[in-house]
Parts: structure tokens; sequence; C-alpha cells
């Protein structure tokens, strides 16, 4: 770190560890409901954390929530802003539209492959969302985000073995007609508009819709595209919309319609290869020109009955994706891709690799009844069912050649076999999976006495996943006449598991809690398609469910009269069969492996202090800790690469060479043992301070936001040269004008205050060139805005 980032954090921590408060993201506790005039000290915010609403501070486990003001104050519009916000929680870039979502390090190891799920399981507003891809998708009319940390092994969907985020939108309200609008412009030709209106059209019925709108100019160009001066990357133009509807016949009885749409075309994000001679981080010598289509559909249906026994729920969703990306996969120009990748025997010094098309396409469902007691007695419980289905179709082309026709159309999916194209294609895949998970889950909480709570909770998962696949590399492919894509069946995979929580707590005073807990996570196994279909020399056909146990104790406490809150938890997981993405000896073949076992551990700690009505200061602190603590010879696709090249058989000679290739690739694997876990910084830390003041005729609210975070190995294999993502500090500031009964407010924001070029995520390309890239966080960005509320 330079000399600023280091006094940066050395501030963060020293805060933090006096405890002046509490993570931006963990803001919402103050932040969503503000003292009335006359009060003073910290408000409460209720979350719905464990299927019921409870007051933040006495849920026991780790859970924080981020308001909307949160939100707008950091100009966080989707899931990446929050990355490095909230304790433990690091949101990267993978190649195209994906987001690998990571929580203490548990999350996701298998980029850009839809046949597995995600470790952090993402809902909005409780319904399950299947594609990492729609994780790019807006926050739209937003009430706060909540992010539950530690595996949620009793109550919620598939894929939990890191936490659970749950963005929680504004309901329809029959109470009056409101509404708000919202116009910003700044560098980069920024654009933003925004604005919600609440109708109740009668005493039981009402309707909301928001809409959502940004735009700007890439922060990042390309260099090299052929007939563009400056190619735009980590360029916006994205618009979301909402609509739904709450109609309540009855004070006891309700039902709520949603549907929220997305749309996003961009030239893609901005990914950087590490060999790029250019040294500016925003100037990229690429020759391909990039593309990113996001389109999600989200339909949802609550039926909310409450009876004298128990709240009787039933949460129905419908969603679906399409997403088509194009990058360079080289991520250079065709002679420094060749310089950097070849050596030279009769070629003229041109080579590249890129990928035209990778079309993703997600159509799912889902349906949950739960029950929640509504007695005031000693014991309290949730039960009920989920059904999840799902399938996932990809269709991807790559192309790897050694002359300058390089600006490859995507190849239709249903062209014939001796098609000309055929035979430039480097890969080429036509795959669909569908998966079906049921699970029945119960929990309840039995107060002991007065003080003590006992909570118990066990949750039964069946999981089934079945597909279809054909691929082609090198020039050859499943089939060998008519369409070149025939996808063949891969077989089924079937799977059940048991998960579950105990946890004990504590309430010492009204204002100090501490707590206890065991819980199991469990994300599904799957099949490999490659694999299944023949084209893998030692990745399997199908791979194990991932479990963790982690065991987690904590404390939640406020002192001063409720001016000062700290809260704080140690963890430890004990994982087995981490999935992870492997190479495999035979080009192309990638799938999923396990690694068998690893241990991670950590400290956080949250706090808010409010001396007076005016001031403000909220932080928090992680220190967290991972290893592999078994052996496993793992193949690094850039390790097998490189021994490919050394032996003498690169790309173009593998196939030629096949039997000899496959040993030279084979003999690099290392053991990972004692290799740091992924996405795992080891110090994160925020730190904000804010200040209202009646100014003139009217309120002013100042608020400074300084965020670090630490630097992580991307990948388990820790090469130090590809997996290092570095680390980085950034100061956010924000002010905001609102004159006296005029019902406006004048926002002033400056996001990344000193322009940090700090990397967001380090990556290599999987399944392509294997080629290692670095994506950056946005930099300086100053925007001035109007809004007006009614």
């Amino acid at each position: 770190m330079n000399t600023k980032s280091h006094i940066a954090y050395a501030l963060a921590c020293s805060v933090s560890m006096l405890a002046f408060a509490s993570n931006s993201a963990h803001a919402a506790e103050a932040e969503a409901q503000a003292p009335t005039p006359g009060e003073t000290g910290i408000t409460d915010i209720v979350v719905t954390a464990e299927r019921r609403e409870v007051s933040l501070q006495e849920a026991p486990l780790s859970v924080s929530a981020v308001t909307s003001e949160t939100l707008k104050a950091a100009n966080i519009t989707d899931i990446t802003g929050l990355n490095g916000s909230v304790p433990g929680l690091v949101v990267a870039r993978s190649g195209g539209g994906e987001r690998i979502i990571t929580i203490r390090g548990i999350g996701s190891e298998t980029p850009e492959n839809t046949n597995t799920q995600p470790g952090v399981s993402y809902h909005i507003d409780g319904v399950y969302i299947f594609n990492s891809i729609a994780a790019s998708a807006a926050f739209i009319d937003v009430a706060q985000v909540e992010v539950l940390r530690g595996p949620q092994g009793t109550l919620f969907g598939q894929g939990s073995t890191g936490g659970t985020i749950n963005v929680v939108s504004i309901e329809p309200s029959t109470d009056a007609l409101s509404g708000n609008v919202s116009a910003g412009i700044g560098n980069y030709k920024y654009m933003e508009g925004s604005g919600a209106l609440n109708v109740p059209l009668s005493d039981t019925l009402a309707i909301r819709g928001a809409i959502q709108y940004t735009k700007h100019d890439g922060y990042a160009y390309a260099t090299k595209v052929p007939g563009v001066d400056k190619y735009d990357l980590d360029d916006q133009d994205e618009t979301g919309w909402r609509i739904g509807a709450k109609w309540s016949p009855a004070p006891n009885f309700s039902i709520t319609l949603n549907t929220v749409q997305y749309d996003s075309k961009t030239n893609g994000p901005a990914q950087k290869n590490i060999l790029d001679p250019d040294t500016d981080p925003r100037v990229l010598t690429q020759d391909y020109p990039g593309r990113s289509e996001v389109k999600t559909e989200l339909y949802t249906g609550v039926i909310k009955w409450e009876t004298p026994f128990a709240t009787i729920k039933s949460i129905t969703g419908y969603q679906k994706l399409h997403s088509e990306q194009a990058w360079d996969a080289d991520g250079l120009d065709t002679e420094l891709f060749f310089a950097n990748t070849y050596n030279p025997i009769s070629f003229t010094g041109v080579s590249y690799d890129h990928v035209p098309l990778w079309a993703s396409d997600t159509e799912s469902w889902s349906q949950e009844i739960n029950m929640t007691s509504n007695g005031n007695g000693p014991f309290n419980w949730v039960l009920g069912g989920v059904y999840l289905h799902s399938k996932n179709s990809q269709y991807i082309n790559e192309y790897r050649s050694y002359d300058d026709n390089f600006l490859q159309p995507a190849l239709p999916v249903d062209t014939a076999f001796d098609d000309p194209l055929v035979g430039n294609l480097t890969y080429a895949e036509l795959s669909s999976i569908k998966r079906e998970l049921y699970a029945f889950f119960a929990q309840g909480t039995y107060e002991v006495t007065s003080q003590l709570k006992l909570t118990a909770g066990v949750r039964y998962n069946h999981d089934k996943a079945s597909g279809a696949y054909d691929s082609l590399s090198g020039g050859t492919s499943n089939q060998t006449s008519g369409a070149y894509m025939q996808p063949a069946s891969t077989g089924s995979r079937k799977a059940d598991a048991w998960t579950g929580k105990v946890a004990l707590d504590y309430q010492i005073t009204p204002e100090n809690m501490v707590y206890a807990s065991w819980t199991r996570g469990f994300k599904p196994g799957g099949i490999n398609s490659a694999s299944a279909s023949g084209g893998s020399f030692s990745v399997l056909p199908t791979y194990k469910q991932e479990t963790v146990d982690s065991f987690e104790a904590g404390t939640k406490n406020r002192f001063m009269d409720d001016t000062l809150q700290i809260n704080a938890s140690a963890f430890l997981y004990q994982y087995k069969n981490m999935q992870f993405l492997e190479e495999d000896p035979i080009l192309y073949g990638e799938g999923i492996s396990n690694a068998p076992k690893a241990r991670v551990y950590g400290l956080e700690l949250e706090s808010t202090y409010v001396p007076t009505d005016g001031l403000r200061f909220d932080a928090s602190l992680s220190w967290l800790e991972g290893k592999f603590t078994s052996h496993y010879a793992a193949l690094d696709p850039t390790a097998a690469t490189d021994a490919q090249n050394a032996a003498g058989y690169p790309d173009y000679l593998f196939w030629t060479n096949f039997y000899n290739a496959v040993l030279a690739r084979d003999a690099a694997r290392a053991d990972i043992k004692g290799n740091r876990i992924p996405k795992l910084p080891r110090w994160q830390g925020t730190i904000a301070a804010t200040y209202n003041a009646e100014v003139g005729p009217g309120e002013l609210t100042t608020r400074a936001q300084l965020i670090y975070r630490g630097k992580y190995q991307y990948r388990l294999f820790n090469d130090g040269a590809v997996d290092l993502t570095p680390s980085y500090t950034q100061v956010n500031l924000m002010a905001k004008y609102e004159p006296e009964g005029t019902n406006t407010d004048i926002t002033l924001r400056v996001i990344n205050l000193f322009d940090e070029d700090g990397v967001n995520s380090r990556f290599s390309d999987p399944y392509g060139s294997a080629q290692v890239f670095d994506t950056y966080i946005p930099p300086r960005q100053v925007i001035l805005s109007f809004g007006y509320r009614f």
C-alpha cells in the first residue's frame, strides 16, 4: 500500500477497535429509522433474518442490513457496490457478466458454469435467484438489503454454505398517495433517473410502481479494435422497473403481486490482461469488441394469512434470464498474444483467442409455503417446505487461430457440421441442465428462562440434476455428421442431505446479549457435462455436495443510554468437499472437482456511536484466516498450459500428439494443502461519519466513508503471480441539502475521491486462453442529483 493507504487503513482499524461505529452496510441499524425530535440514541431496525420479523439486536446470528439511504449515499446500484462494505463480504467480477459473491471466503469457485449453485444464496423478497448473472440487476425501489453471514442450514433455499443476501422491496401501502422522483448528472456523461409512485385505490388495495435508469460512458477503453480509436468498456446503459399490487380484503389476509424487469446492453466489462504493456489500468491493448446483454424477468406472488395459531405464507416465484456475452479472451492484440503465448515456428507472429458468443438462458420457478407461530408463550416456531425447479442452457463459441481474420462472428447453433466456420472453432458447447430441489424445514425457539433461549432447527434437502451436452474442441465433436451440435444425455444425479442448527442466547441485561451456535450448511453436487460425455481424463462425471460445520459465538450490546452499540462475533468453519473448477489433462475437459477439507476462522467487530442528535459514527472490522487442511493434487489451467508448451505440444499440436500432451499436462498437478482459501481478505473494514445540522432555511447532511478491502487469493491454487488480488482503499463523500418545507433535496456524491485504481478482482480465464485479468473499481465519480418527494 502507498502512504495514503497505510494512513487510511490504520485510521479505520483504530476507530473500529475503539468501537466508534458500525459498518456502512450495517448503517441500516441507525439510518433506517432516524430518531424523532427530542429522542437521542440508536433506534432498532427490524429484519426478516429467520423468516420472522425480529429486531436485529435480538437475532442470535451475524446479520447486516443496508438501507436505501446508505445505498444512494455510496452510489450502490447493484450487488457489486457492496464489495468491501459488509464484514467478510467480497463481490468479485469474473468473465463476462458473472458476479462471484463470497462471505467469509465461502461462495463459488466455479465461474462461468451454470451447472453449479452459489455458496451465497441471493434472494429478492424471499425468492431465490438461480443464476449469478442475474445478481448484476439493479437495486430497484429497495427498502433494505439484508446480509446473513454464515451458513443458513435451516430456513433458506439451496446453496447456502456461505450465507444469504435478501433484497427487501418497498411494499404498496394504502396509507396515502406518495412518491418520489430523482435525476442526476456526473462525469463520464453520467445520467441517472428514478421515480416511484404509491397509489391507494381503496382502503384494501394499493399499487406501487418504480423505475430506474442509469447510463454513462466507459470508464476504460480498448485501443486496437479495428475502425474504432477508443472502444468503450465498463460503460453502463440499464433500465429497471417494478410494479406491484397489494390487496388486503381483511386485516389478517393479504395478497401481494410484484414483477421486476431489468435490461442492460453495454460493451462489457474492462478486463485488463496483466501482460498488457500499457501501464494505465483504464487503457486496454485489446482488438476484439466486447459486448454484454443481460435481461431478467422476475414475477412473485405472496399470500399471507394471519390466524390466531400461526401466520401462513405462500411465496411463488417465476424468473427468466437471457444473457449474451462476448469478449477478447486473450486480452491483447494479435501480435502481443502471439509473443507471450507461442514460440514462433512457421507462423507470421499473429494469433488470437476470442469468444464472440457466450449465451446463457435460465428459466425457473419456485414455491414455498411456511408457517410462523403467533403465540406469545415460551415456544415460537417456523416450519415449511420449498420446491425449486430450473433449466439452465448454454451456447458457446470460441475461436483461436493464427491469421488476420480475427473478427469471427458467432456460429449459429443449427449450422451444418460441414460449415467452413466449424473448422476454425477452438471450442463450442451446447448444453442444458435441469435442476430440481425440494426441502422441508422446521425451527423452534424455547425460552428456558426469562433470559435464556434455545433454538434448534432441521432441514431435509433432496436435489436432482439431469441434462444434455455436446461440445466441439480442436475440430472434433461428439457427433461426426449432421448439425454440428447434437447434445446427448449426461445422465442424472440425485442426492439427499440433512442440515440444521442449534443455538443458545442469553440476555444478560435488556441491552446486552451473548449467543453461541452450531450450523451445518449444504450445497448440492452435480454433473460434469464434458466428463459425462467422455471428454475428460481425470475430472469425474459427477461432483460431490459441499458441507460446512459452523461454530459461532457472538455478543450484541448497547451502552451509554443507547448511544453506543458494539456487536462482535467469532467463528470457526470445518469445510468438506469444496467445489472448484479444475483443469483436465484433455483440453476443454474442465469440470468441477472437490477439495476434501478446509478450515476457516475469524473475528468480526461492528459498532455505532451517536454522541449527539446530529453526529454519528459507523464502522466495522473483520479479520479472517483459512487454509486447505488435506492433501489434494489439483491441476491449475495456467500450470497445465505451461507444461504442455514446455513439452513441445502447444494447442495447435495437441491433438496430433494427444497421449504425450495429456501426460505432460497431468504432470503439472500440485498439492493444495496449506494454501489459503480464496476470496478471503485477512483484513477488511469501513468507517463512516455522518453530520446533520440546520443550515439556513433547511437541513444539511454530510457523510464521509472510508473502505479498506485487503488483498486476497482469487483461486485456491495460490499462484502468486496470477491469483493475488491487491488491496485498495476507497473514500466516498456525500452532502445533501433539504430546503425547509419544499420536499426537495440537492445531493452531491463523490465516489472514490482519490481516484484509486483499486483492483476489484483478479482472475484467469478457466476455459480458453488461460490469460490473467484485472478488473477495477470505478474511478472517481462526481454526481449531482435533485430529488422531490410527496
